[in-house]
């Protein structure tokens, strides 16, 4: 199927599919903002609702600032492209995402990132420590995979799925964060508290001093801590406002 523009590409998706592209392609925006990406590499994908395990997913080549509603490309589960379009797809970038989204039904969008605090946090033995309030949202959904080399491989993929089991933070050893999310919003909001917690870490200890821990009790009831804290709307509470914002900047994500 041919579809370039925006125009086109309204044309042959749903209402749905069109409005998921926008928040994706918002998403990306977000991320490039906050200074989580790295030049084209890295990616955010998201489950078309429906039956088909169809993807949206970045056209590889593109920064993350540049990237729109139409551009986004759609694939199958092994990134096989369902709507011709002018940019290319990266099948060996789409693995680790492939591999969750085939075993978590419950998953939208998986968002993954290579920030300097990330991975830094992710090379040390301890990873995630409880020392701030961030760090107990993460605690209470944390998994780990340990570093296999550069991910393109499908044998890794099972090893993936196991590690993550049903956690929605999940950090990647030597690698960098990734989150699960049942929307993008969700998922933004969850890399927003990861990406936090790991840069209070590094600064924590880069005073030198000794750390004071949080009670474990307390990371065991931050599930409704949380829900208080959103109104429980999880990453819908903050959405409408990153999108306000985004908006004021440059709204050309939408195109």
């Amino acid at each position: 199927m041919n579809a370039t523009t925006q125009s086109e590409v309204q044309k042959v998706v749903s209402a749905e599919e069109w409005q998921l592209r926008v928040d994706l392609a918002a998403c990306y925006r977000l991320v490039a903002m906050h200074g989580w990406s790295d030049l084209i590499f890295t990616h955010i994908s998201a489950r078309i609702p429906g039956p088909e395990h169809h993807f949206l997913i970045n056209p590889y080549g593109l920064m993350f600032d540049e990237i729109t509603a139409s551009s986004l490309v759609k694939v199958d589960q092994d990134c096989n492209k369902l709507i011709d379009s002018p940019y290319p797809v990266n099948p060996a970038g789409f693995v680790i995402h492939s591999a969750i989204h085939a075993v978590r039904e419950d998953v939208q969008c998986v968002l993954h990132t290579h920030t300097k605090a990330g991975v830094a946090v992710s090379a040390q033995k301890g990873g995630v420590l409880p020392i701030s309030q961030q760090s107990t949202f993460v605690l209470a959904s944390l998994a780990y995979h340990g570093y296999e080399g550069v991910a393109i491989r499908d044998d890794e993929k099972a090893r993936l799925q196991a590690d993550l089991g049903h956690a929605n933070f999940f950090m990647l050893r030597n690698h960098g964060l990734l989150t699960c999310g049942k929307t993008i919003a969700d998922a933004f909001l969850s890399m927003y508290t990861f990406e936090n917690t790991c840069q209070i870490q590094i600064a924590a200890q880069a005073g030198g001093g000794e750390l004071t821990q949080v009670d474990p009790r307390i990371v065991e009831g931050v599930g409704q801590a949380l829900k208080v804290q959103t109104g429980g709307l999880g990453g819908a509470f903050v959405w409408p406002s990153l999108i306000r914002k985004l908006d004021r900047v440059d709204p050309s994500y939408k195109d």
